[in-house]
């Protein structure tokens, strides 16, 4: 994946063709005052964005008996799963090992000692990488590491970010700008007036969201939604 303004430039502007469908001049006029003779309108944008990192963490758990049962396991366990990321093609700066972990039932402060499986233990395997499509295409190929025996904890999917906010903020603004400019002129038509100066911008704050229709973005999916809804006061001449 790509990590160049210039092609995220040029994704925010294919997904900015659908920015302002369906806002009017009624949704964003917030304010219109005959006195000073101004408008206070707000400027819509939207766009879906692909992340460009992906975490991805492995978690996986064993319990038995012996101890040394379970870390041998534990052991075997971790091998498998980076043998697996190693064939599917991520190198060693992307992947990070941490170290396992045996837990003693008997030794807790309430643990009962008739429990049948005296050791739980864990391990984990971290996948960090600007590769996202590599990401999302392993995670969604784990089965082999299941049908091994390798017990992945639930839930544990890839968490999708997006790290070159920056690049596709301007292209956003200025789509909301050019959207509340439209409307001011259009509402200025209509009541037989021009636009003149910009009195006052607000650029409002870009909320990042799934693009499944989430309220907030939990990380799970790949393609972000950026929204922005600026506001801004111009005068009438």
């Amino acid at each position: 994946m790509s990590g160049k303004p210039g092609y995220w430039l040029a994704a925010l502007l294919l997904a900015l063709g659908v920015a302002a469908a369906g806002w009017t001049v009624g949704d964003g006029l917030q304010r219109f005052k005959l006195e000073d003779r101004s408008v206070t309108i707000k400027g819509l944008a939207e766009a879906d964005v692909e992340s460009d990192f992906a975490a991805w963490n492995l978690t996986f758990r064993r319990a038995g008996s012996a101890f040394a049962d379970v870390q041998q396991a534990l052991s075997e366990d971790r091998a498998r799963v980076t043998r697996f990321l190693t064939d599917a093609g991520f190198t060693a700066d992307e992947v990070e090992i941490r170290p396992l972990q045996v837990q003693d039932a008997y030794s807790r402060e309430y643990g009962a000692g008739n429990q049948p499986l005296r050791y739980t233990g864990s391990g984990m395997v971290i996948v960090q990488s600007a590769r996202v499509e590599l990401v999302e295409a392993t995670a969604l190929g784990i089965d082999p590491l299941i049908e091994a025996g390798v017990e992945i904890e639930g839930g544990s999917g890839p968490r999708y970010q997006l790290r070159g906010f920056n690049e596709v903020k301007p292209a956003l603004l200025a789509e909301a700008t050019r959207n509340a400019r439209e409307q001011a002129e259009k509402f200025a038509a209509e009541a037989g007036a021009r636009i003149g100066a910009l009195r006052s911008a607000n650029q409002g704050v870009i909320r990042i969201t799934g693009s499944d229709g989430s309220d907030w973005d939990d990380g799970s999916s790949r393609v972000k939604r950026l929204r922005v809804v600026s506001t801004f006061q111009y005068a009438l001449e």
